[in-house]
């Protein structure tokens, strides 16, 4: 599993090991790592033109040292420094002893214009607040460039601890970090700014949980459910779909879709959509009675396509089961039922969603996903998936958030998160906990995307069908 820690934690950390370690040793082990994926990224290291941009703090010397070290095999690097009264010493002596130069910001512009490789020690994690005007115009003459650019440990002018971008940043080829990820890394819109990221271990000493998790296919294949030999279709666990409207039917249909391909034995399906459920997935359990009278279930899924229907969620939220609200079922849920509910909840709204029942801009949202996720949990006393780019599930009490990152943008297609609701239920009925089921759901899911596009446009039909191929590539 993939962790992320907060800036806190990874400074109390650091601290820890530099008590232990002779002066300035972590700085090196840090520069070690850091030139080794710089000159990976160049191939070849002789005659290859670097331009380090160095703020006044740690992170400048990381980039100073590590620069040291490619000029001694014969590249030519030149330092621009930021704040020359406040520059790492020892690592702008080491550089210049390898025969490295400095130069002032206002050079910088021709040198990023040759240069082959850019590295940005502008600002480290602690930074707060976005670049100031010379940094920020560096980072755009980065970005104009034609170079491929290496931030050190994340990318200056992104918040570290919240995914945030306030402003100007570096848009990096390569993040190199160090020790563990910050939550920045994994979180967009932050994350669109990491590009590929390296992490190269220093030693640290890090608590258990982390702020941040992300599942990766041996986590997914341990937590996906499993009949053994007493099983039957009632054993493996049944999900009710409450869903689908006159108007919308296809998002029962697709939601049952992603059901039947989520490891529950049955799936029972309540609402007008009956007949095309029916029609197109004749192993469906209906019924034309409320949510109430359908049957005993192990979870339920509420809400896709639902139009107006209050009763039905109403209904779902009254049952003592696992319950999976989404779409319609979110502007209609009742703040109250649902925090007084004793069973899971597991809500999954999309931007929009969350701002409407955040009382915010949908922006606000976008801007700052790893708080609003949180928010929202508390709000509600649910476990909450916030779909996205990255999406993240979030508890109800606090904890480590998941991020998921498995997905394509060929995802953004109507029906989609009609097919993850259904595949989240059936993981609920099947017994996965709300965290657990939204996140194996939305990994699962992310992989299908891809899958199903495969460079090109897909239909939400597509995607589950490709969850089967997903779920046998996490256990490959």
């Amino acid at each position: 599993m993939r962790t992320a820690y907060s800036v806190e934690t990874v400074r109390a950390a650091e601290r820890e090991l530099m008590a232990r370690l002779p002066e300035g040793a972590l700085m090196q082990r840090a520069a070690a790592g850091l030139a080794a994926a710089c000159a990976d990224l160049l191939g070849r290291v002789y005659g290859r033109r670097v331009v380090l941009l160095v703020g006044s703090g740690d992170n400048g010397g990381d980039a100073l040292y590590a620069g040291a070290r490619l000029a001694r095999r014969g590249a030519g690097v030149t330092a621009v420094l930021l704040a020359p009264g406040r520059t790492h010493p020892g690592g702008l002596a080491a550089l210049l002893r390898a025969g490295g130069t400095s130069a002032s910001p206002d050079a910088a512009e021709p040198l990023l214009r040759r240069a082959d490789l850019v590295v940005d020690g502008i600002v480290g994690i602690g930074g707060k607040g976005g670049l100031r005007p010379e940094a920020a115009r560096l980072a755009g003459l980065a970005d104009a460039s034609r170079a491929a650019v290496v931030a050190v440990d994340l990318p200056s002018g992104v918040e570290a601890d919240t995914g945030e971008v306030l402003g100007a940043a570096v848009r990096a080829d390569l993040t190199v970090t160090f020790g563990t990820h910050k939550p920045g890394l994994l979180v967009d819109p932050a994350r669109g700014y990491a590009g590929s990221v390296r992490l190269v271990d220093i030693g640290l000493d890090l608590p258990d949980p982390a702020d941040l998790e992300a599942l990766q296919h041996a986590d997914v294949a341990v937590r996906l459910p499993f009949p053994g030999a007493e099983s039957d279709k009632y054993r493996r666990g049944v999900v009710g779909i409450a869903a689908g409207s006159a108007r919308y039917p296809g998002a029962a249909v697709l939601a049952v879709a992603g059901a039947l391909r989520g490891g529950a034995g049955a799936v029972r399906y309540v609402g007008p959509a009956a007949d095309a459920v029916i029609a197109r997935f004749p192993e469906t359990l209906v019924s034309d009675a409320g949510p109430s009278k359908a049957g005993r279930v192990q979870a339920w899924v509420v809400g896709p396509g639902a139009g107006d229907d209050a009763s039905a969620v109403a209904e779902v939220l009254d049952a003592d089961v696992p319950v999976l609200v989404d779409a319609d079922g979110l502007r209609l849920a009742d703040r109250g039922t649902v925090r007084a509910r004793t069973a899971p909840t597991l809500m999954t709204p999309h931007a929009g969603e969350a701002a409407a029942l955040l009382g915010v801009a949908r922006e606000a949202v976008e801007e700052a996903r790893l708080a609003s996720v949180r928010e929202l949990a508390g709000l509600y006393g649910a476990t909450v998936l916030l779909k996205g780019a990255t999406t993240l599930v979030a508890g109800p009490t606090g904890g480590a958030v998941r991020v998921n990152a498995t997905g394509t943008a060929w995802l953004a297609t109507a029906g989609s998160g009609d097919v993850l609701s259904g595949l989240a239920g059936s993981l609920l009925a099947a017994g996965l906990s709300a965290l657990d089921a939204g996140s194996v759901a939305a990994y699962l899911h992310g992989l299908a995307g891809r899958f199903a596009a495969d460079g090109a446009p897909a239909g939400a039909h597509d995607v589950a069908a490709a969850v089967p191929d997903a779920w046998r590539d996490t256990l490959d």
